[in-house]
């Protein structure tokens, strides 16, 4: 049911933001000349899969986890992406092919190995990867891998669709934040 919920709610997704989505692009190419971020992470199962954003840092930032980026590395616009979750629109394409939910445990990076062995210690690796989860409403993030693999795991104990549906609400009205970054 909720692969269900979660391709409807992406197709439409896209379709009623595809204008607000040509205008970023638009924006990004103006920003930084590449829109759109592509990185490899962690999927189901451990499987890789192609993550994608629109574009807020630096083209030659270094691909590490956010909360060790430097707040340097943003753009002017990445800044407004970041601050209102509009960076995350494309991941709705994540969601509609099946590499993500709308709600799950968020995708790391293949370099972060100490939330890697304490997610698979939790079998947070069972599920889909998502836009949203516990952990960001929360606002518990990647810098402290040992706490968030017990809120994933949590959260994947107990996924309904109660709170599916509860923590896409919570969500769409601001609650929770984003991975931080370092000044």
């Amino acid at each position: 049911m909720i692969r269900l919920l979660d391709f409807l709610f992406a197709f439409l997704g896209l379709f009623l933001l595809s204008p607000i989505l040509v205008l970023l692009i638009i924006l990004g190419y103006l920003d930084n000349g590449s829109p759109i971020f592509k990185q490899e992470r962690v999927g189901k199962n451990m499987k890789p899969f192609r993550l994608y954003k629109f574009r807020s840092m630096n083209v030659n930032t270094k691909s590490v986890a956010t909360h060790l980026a430097s707040s340097n590395s943003i753009t002017k616009l990445g800044k407004f992406l970041r601050a209102s979750k509009l960076d995350e629109l494309p991941q709705l394409f994540n969601v509609l092919i099946g590499d993500m939910s709308l709600v799950g445990p968020r995708p790391n990076l293949f370099n972060q190995h100490e939330l890697i062995e304490y997610r698979s210690k939790r079998g947070v690796y069972d599920f889909r990867p998502g836009i949203t989860g516990l952990a960001q409403i929360q606002r518990v993030d990647m810098s402290t891998p040992e706490l968030l693999a017990e809120i994933d795991s949590e959260m994947t104990s107990n996924l309904s669709l109660l709170l599916y549906v509860k923590l896409i609400i919570l969500t769409i009205v601001g609650k929770g934040s984003g991975d931080r970054i370092v000044n």
